[in-house]
């Protein structure tokens, strides 16, 4: 990801202490002045984190749940109204190129997607109706995304105001994270889940309308979070990101998307055989992990940040945050063959503090107040390392799953056969 000026600036940007974000997140603020304590707000239902930057898709249309279905690795036909999943739109070799959430209404399918995820889905299925009954638009101009821990649909439609005499119905996707869907299969090798302690919910909400109904919020005492306090929650539950832990290769298996967006008895599908294959006889190639890292340093590894064992690199960084319990947390992808057990090292390149000018998402976060060990490099920039143990989440032996023994690694929920 590059942070080069966003095409989107969120009104949002303009609250007091609002410093913008970058990457994925560019364009919406990555705290408004104590992250810390906006994301011990967030945990507890008392903030809302704006990701208005966020792509909105529209799919109309009869045809629309089963020609989804066709296109996807979920099953889609008979999604209820108001009912949230997720899916994975994957390459022929099965890598993952899209991976919106999903929630109907009865009338229109909403997919919510990253800033630079939306134009390409978007693209992509309607280059694919063919002779369907289906319309595909992007609103991602006119709807915005509002984030909380908590349903704050209510609230939301009672800021919106009464629309013929009624409050309007605010859309809610409720994360399916990390239960396991019909059909799905879990990777991580754990009775508790971290991410059972972290409920997500995505509102959407008309655009034109964003400063008001957080302003109204705020007056029921429910404050801003910035995009900081988010990733340290979603890196806490293992919760993977398209455009962070994902690359050109990623396929849902490392990542342990088996378990909310693949449905394993569903019929054919673009990348499918990848999907069986890697199941049923092979392992994932890398695997997914949580990093505890070493708090003595004032600085986090930034996206991209290698992941050295031995002296050699074996993986990188996808994501890193100060947590307000577990304290500087990463997840990082990793080769399949790197000894659990092992210490790592994480290395990267920091660059130096800035003043908190937008789009400074780089700016480091203070740790300890002890200063770091840092090896100078070009243009003032510093070369630094932290020590990190391994939390595992998809176990090197992943996959394989015909001819284990039972209970090892459990079959498709939903008592779905294997394909």
């Amino acid at each position: 990801m590059t942070d080069a000026a966003p095409s989107y600036t969120s009104a949002l940007l303009q609250h007091h202490g609002a410093v913008g974000a970058g990457g994925l997140d560019a364009g919406v603020a990555a705290h408004y002045g104590d992250p810390v304590r906006e994301q011990r707000a967030l945990a507890s239902g008392r903030a809302v984190v704006d990701e208005s930057q966020r792509g909105v898709v529209t799919v109309a249309g009869p045809d629309r749940l089963s020609w989804l279905t066709t296109l996807s690795s979920q099953v889609l036909t008979g999604l209820q109204p108001g009912q949230s999943t997720e899916t994975l739109f994957l390459s022929v070799q099965g890598r993952v190129e899209f991976a919106p959430h999903v929630l109907d209404d009865g009338e229109t399918t909403w997919l919510i997607a990253e800033a630079d995820e939306a134009p390409g889905l978007a693209g992509w299925l309607d280059s694919m109706r063919f002779a369907l009954r289906v319309t595909v638009t992007d609103v991602s101009a006119d709807w915005a995304v509002l984030a909380a821990t908590r349903d704050l649909g209510e609230q939301l439609a009672t800021a919106l105001g009464d629309v013929d005499g009624a409050a309007p119905a605010v859309l809610v996707w409720h994360d399916p994270w990390p239960g396991v869907a019909p059909g799905g299969h879990p990777y991580a090798d754990t009775e508790a889940h971290p991410g059972e302690d972290r409920s997500w919910y995505e509102h959407l909400v008309p655009m034109s309308a964003l400063q008001r109904v957080v302003a109204a919020l705020g007056e029921d005492g429910i404050g801003h979070a910035g995009s900081w306090a988010a990733e340290a929650l979603r890196i806490e539950a293992w919760r993977p990101r398209w455009g962070a832990e994902t690359d050109e290769k990623s396929i849902p298996h490392e990542l342990d998307w088996m378990r909310t967006a693949v449905h394993l008895s569903k019929g054919c599908y673009k990348g499918q055989e990848t999907v069986a294959r890697v199941h049923n006889l092979g392992h994932p190639p890398r695997r997914l992990t949580l990093l505890d890292l070493d708090g003595s340093q004032h600085t986090l590894p930034e996206t991209g940040a290698t992941v050295e064992s031995g002296g050699k690199v074996v993986g990188r960084v996808t994501a890193a945050q100060l947590h307000h319990e577990a304290g500087p947390i990463a997840l990082a992808v990793l080769k399949r063959s790197v000894d659990p057990a092992a210490v790592l090292t994480v290395r990267d390149v920091v660059a130096p503090a800035t003043d908190g000018a937008e789009g400074s998402e780089a700016e480091p976060a203070d740790l300890s107040g002890a200063a770091a060990t840092q090896e100078p490099t070009a243009a003032g920039a510093a070369r630094e390392e932290w020590a990190a143990s391994q939390t595992v989440i998809v176990p090197p032996d992943a996959g394989s799953v015909v001819g284990r023994a039972q209970g090892l690694m459990r079959g498709p929920r939903g008592g779905g056969m294997r394909i």
